[in-house]
């Protein structure tokens, strides 16, 4: 079996962005992080679309919708959802980690949890410094990955169809 090293040239996709404004002191920064990060690997500014939602709650519909739309190749969800004293932490990260796994098998595009679920502004703010763990940009790393994953899946898929259809090529293991 070979394995290839994938390039991450990401030129020519599209990437729509899910960011919440609750805590923009943090999700300001994994947005601009996030942004750096696809532009770096060859998307444009027009190849990108920012959708900014009141919550983390809010995400999960609007990146399911934008999945769905055929617009783009991937969508990265991007929040703070930081403790507090009652237990709307808990319900919150829950649904919107739920939610947004769903959203990405029903639309079968990637959709990238970028979601800080932190015990204290602290951790929050480190984990959305660029200097440090850089969340908005491994997110945007792994919108790429997996947006080149499922086109080479894809190509591979329609390739084999076409192949089988003209009798050209049998699938391994099949008749």
């Amino acid at each position: 079996m070979k394995q290839r090293k994938e390039s991450h040239d990401a030129t020519g996709f599209r990437v729509g962005i899910v960011v919440a404004k609750f805590n923009k002191f943090v999700t300001s920064k994994l947005l601009s992080s996030c942004l750096d990060g696809l532009t770096k690997h060859g998307l444009k500014g027009e190849d990108i679309e920012v959708v900014r939602v009141p919550g983390a709650f809010e995400i999960p519909l609007v990146a399911r919708t934008m999945a769905k739309s055929g617009r783009v190749n991937a969508v990265i969800c991007l929040g703070a959802i930081i403790q507090g004293d009652t237990p709307h932490f808990d319900y919150i990260c829950a649904e919107v980690s739920r939610g947004i796994g769903q959203a990405s098998l029903d639309a079968e595009v990637p959709i990238i949890f970028g979601v800080l679920t932190t015990h204290t502004i602290a951790q929050a703010i480190e984990r959305a410094e660029p200097t440090k763990f850089n969340r908005g940009g491994e997110a945007a790393k792994s919108a790429i990955e997996m947006a080149m994953v499922m086109e080479k899946i894809k190509r591979n898929a329609d390739k084999a169809t076409g192949d089988r259809l003209t009798g050209v090529k049998k699938v391994r293991g099949k008749r």
